[in-house]
């Protein structure tokens, strides 16, 4: 256990039948509409442009089809997709058999607040008409599937000064394009 700025990071690492650790990984993260439309999509095992197709019409069909009464764990093809529907979204993550359901749903949920932190209660047109700010959140959150950041206002900060930089490399880049039209004149 490591313990640095008020966030506690815990190893998730467990022996395996061979001795070799083993670290909980998602394998891909997917945000699918309730009409079933794509709206976000993170791979983190390699998977083929067919594979992923054939990946997201299976589960997207799996999903959409039961019923909210039902648990949030589907078995599927050997892994579990773990799945939390918020709104008109279905946020959905993929892991091994034996990895903790409860664990992803918290990350869904811990990712859904960031968003909701950042967008002001995010609704699914966000995610649509500003994805890269959703895939650099989701970024922050998790890399190579892994849980890389607990804490929401560090992520909160990261993605304010990405936004800050943003801002000012649009600024620098108009004020050179006004430079440029000044001087051709």
């Amino acid at each position: 256990m490591i313990a640095s700025s008020n966030v506690l990071a815990v190893s998730t690492a467990i022996p395996s039948q061979h001795g070799i650790a083993k670290q909980d990984l998602i394998h891909f993260v997917l945000l699918i509409s309730r009409q079933g439309k794509v709206r976000l999509t993170k791979w983190y095992s390699p998977y083929t442009q067919k594979e992923r197709t054939k990946v997201i019409r299976e589960l997207s069909g799996l999903i959409l089809n039961r019923g909210p009464k039902l648990c949030n764990f589907v078995e599927w093809r050997g892994y579990k997709a773990v799945y939390k529907r918020y709104a008109s979204l279905y946020f959905c993550m993929c892991i091994d058999q034996d990895d903790n359901e409860l664990e992803i749903l918290e990350i869904i949920h811990h990712f859904v607040e960031i968003l909701d932190r950042y967008f002001g209660s995010v609704c699914e047109l966000d995610l649509i008409f500003n994805f890269h700010k959703a895939y650099y959140i989701l970024d922050e959150l998790l890399i190579a599937g892994e849980l890389q950041e607990s804490s929401k206002k560090t992520v909160a900060r990261l993605i304010a000064a990405q936004d800050s930089l943003v801002e000012a490399a649009k600024e620098q880049a108009s004020s050179l394009s006004n430079m440029i039209a000044q001087a051709t004149k």
